[in-house]
Formats: structure tokens, C-alpha cells, sequence
């Protein structure tokens, strides 16, 4: 799943291809749709400019402290204390947990604290937790930004209120949530909870397609006055062929309305414009090659997981593939290893996409004997 998200991540730089359908008017600064079943950008508006990322800044919160939990840095039942500098958030800005000094908090609230109700203080209590200060905490979510390579994206703080400097991208943002839900899927399940109750005070999740699309099932709002409304919205439809995801993100829309219904709008309409059509079941090999000084002479080639890719709806029969691969490949060969590239492309030869194909069964060096008749081999051919 990793290695199809490294693909993903290199295709959501991928500008939708002209002839592919328009998408209808949507009423938003700048948006991105992304079809994270076959990992290509299916629309997108200005989705490289920096903006103001309000509290989908906090998708990077959560997954820097999902990182902690995987690493055994903490655990959900851990509790946490809440210092000065947590409560001090409820006088900055409404969206809070509504945490007290005197509290002690288990991580497992927090989360839901941070995802459901946007609480800048259960972000600042977190980064607290994990990082020690909230500083040591912004420079993990910059470093894991940097690693994923968002040109666009610099963080200033943990909650997503305005500060000189802190920025995002549309782009950035799907990235972000891409990586949420391919890396923690045992986490991703807080995006979905429609309302969370802490200390008696019951708060709804701000994400209204939670309510009115069943197959939504996350992931976060955010609004400041530079930002406007904004909206991260996944879906997973299911289809004869397997289910599919696709993800939306929206910024500087109008209204708490406005974000819904143009994330719902983006997510109806690339579910109805394009197909996803199955390349090649995972598993099955993509193609069987020569190989030189192994134990065996052939290796068999295939991608990390099932192969989709996204077309315009009816276009699939137009779909033909092509293997490109390295020639001569010698021994040893390690399973898993890049050894070539299948590319998809229509009939015509416009691009669709381009997968990594990997050793599926590793092939170990031969003997003396073996390898030096294969040298002998290579070098008359």
C-alpha cells in the first residue's frame, strides 16, 4: 500500500489531462479531487497556491501524534496533563475541548477532541504530549512535510489560526489526508464520528456530509477570516469492480453550506464522469523476463497492489498497457526491487499512468559456473 501511495503522491502533481471532462462550476477559491483508488487528480483549481489552512492544519497535528502511537511514544489510555498554554486557547478562538487545568485528559480524548471538535486546546495539549513544547512539536510536523516534499506547505503552529507565515495548499492538504488514511487506517475512524461529548458538553462535527452522504466517512473543516470555509470530504462508494475512494479539498468557500455542497458536488461528479478500471489484480504477474547469473532464468514481474486507473467514463476499451523494464537483468535480485515501469496509455497514446514494477519472487546469484556462462552469454549478445 506504501509503495502505491509513493505513486499516488507523484501523480497528484499531475494536472488532469485536457481532454478529460470538465467539472462542473464550484464555487471555492481553490480545490483539488482526487481518485485515491487509482491515485490521479481528477480536478483541480490554483491548488498550488500557499493559503491559509485554518484547522485542516490539523490533519498534520494528528498524524504526527498517530506517529507517536505507532513509535510507542504514547498510548490512547495515556493521560495527559493540561498546562496554562492549553487553556489559554479558549481565549483566542471558539473552537475548543473545553480543557481545564485541574483535568487530566486521556489521548484517546484528545484525538477526538482535535478531529470531532476542532480543539485548539486538545492540539496544544497533544504537541505538549509528544514533543514536550509546542515548538518542538511544529518543527516535526515541517520535518514530515519536508520529507513528503509539499513545496507549499510551512507550519507556524499546531491549530491552524492565522500567523505570518503558516501556509498550505490544496494539494498539500490532500497529501496530508492521502497519507492519514494509506498510513493509520486503524485511526482513520475518528474522522467518521458524528459528534463527540467531553465534560458534559456535547459538540457536533463540524463536516455536515457526515449527515448527508453515507459513503462519506471523514475528514475536516477549518475556517479563519483569511482562509474562509474550507473542507477536507473522503468518500468510498462501492462498485461491481471493488470499492472506490475519492478525496476533496476545498478552500474559501462562503458558508459552512457552501463547503458541503461543493465537496459534495466534486465528489458526485467524479464519481459519475469517471470510471475505474482494474489493470492488473493484485499479485498477478505483469510479465515474465529473462534473467542473468541467477538460479532461475526468469523473474516475474508485478506492482505492489491492484492496479486502477481513472478514465472518463465509457473510455476503458480505449486503455492499452506497455512494459518498460531493464535490459539485461542481471542477479541478484531482491523481491520488492524496481526493476521497470508499466505505462497505461489510450489508444491514441495520451498518457493515463505510469506504475512501478517490482520482483515479486526474489532471485539469488548463481554459481561460478552459472554466471560465468551467462557472461559469456552477455557478451555475444
Amino acid at each position: 500500500m506504501k509503495r502505491l501511495l509513493a505513486s499516488f503522491l507523484a501523480a497528484l502533481a499531475v494536472t488532469a489531462q485536457a481532454q478529460a471532462p470538465q467539472p462542473p462550476e464550484i464555487a471555492a477559491r481553490n480545490y483539488v479531487l482526487v481518485d485515491l483508488t487509482s491515485h490521479k487528480t481528477l480536478a483541480e483549481r490554483e491548488a498550488d497556491v500557499p493559503q491559509d489552512p485554518a484547522s485542516l492544519t490539523k490533519l498534520m497535528t494528528a498524524y504526527i501524534v498517530f506517529g507517536a502511537l505507532r513509535d510507542k511514544k504514547l498510548t490512547l489510555e495515556q493521560t495527559l496533563p493540561v498546562s496554562k498554554r492549553a487553556w489559554d486557547e479558549r481565549k483566542r478562538d471558539p473552537s475548543l475541548m473545553f480543557l481545564d487545568t485541574t483535568m487530566t485528559p486521556k489521548v484517546d480524548e484528545l484525538l477526538r477532541g482535535l478531529i470531532i471538535q476542532s480543539g485548539n486546546d486538545a492540539a496544544v495539549a497533544l504537541a505538549e504530549g509528544v514533543a514536550g513544547t509546542v515548538e518542538n512539536f511544529v518543527q516535526l510536523m515541517n520535518r514530515q512535510a519536508q520529507a513528503w516534499g509539499l513545496k507549499n506547505t510551512e507550519f507556524k503552529n499546531v491549530t491552524g489560526m492565522t500567523e505570518p507565515g503558516h501556509k498550505s495548499s490544496a494539494r498539500d492538504i490532500a497529501i496530508t489526508a492521502a497519507h492519514i488514511i494509506s498510513d493509520f487506517p486503524e485511526y482513520y475512524g475518528y474522522y467518521a464520528q458524528r459528534d463527540y461529548t467531553f465534560n458534559k458538553i456535547r459538540q457536533d462535527n463540524r463536516n455536515l456530509l457526515l449527515r448527508r452522504d453515507p459513503t462519506v466517512d471523514g475528514m475536516k473543516t477549518g475556517y479563519t477570516d483569511a482562509a474562509g470555509y474550507c473542507l477536507v470530504a473522503s468518500a468510498n462508494r462501492d462498485f461491481p469492480n471493488g470499492k472506490r475512494r475519492l478525496l476533496s479539498v476545498v478552500f474559501g468557500t462562503a458558508t459552512k453550506e457552501a463547503r458541503a455542497s461543493e465537496s459534495q458536488k466534486l465528489l458526485n461528479w467524479g464519481y459519475t464522469a469517471f470510471d475505474a478500471v482494474k489493470i492488473f489484480d493484485a499479485g498477478k504477474a505483469i510479465a515474465t523476463v529473462p534473467v542473468w547469473k541467477g538460479e532461475v532464468q526468469e523473474a516475474r514481474l508485478g506492482a505492489a497492489d491492484a492496479i486502477y486507473v481513472a478514465v472518463p467514463h465509457g473510455d476503458a476499451s480505449k486503455l492499452q498497457t506497455q512494459v518498460e523494464r531493464i535490459d539485461p537483468l542481471v542477479a541478484p535480485l531482491n523481491k520488492g526491487q524496481r526493476v521497470g515501469t508499466l505505462r497505461v496509455t489510450t489508444t491514441s497514446g495520451s498518457p493515463v499512468a505510469e506504475v512501478p514494477l517490482i520482483v515479486q519472487e526474489a532471485v539469488p546469484v548463481s554459481g561460478v559456473f552459472g554466471r560465468a556462462w551467462d557472461s559469456i552469454r552477455l557478451w555475444i549478445k
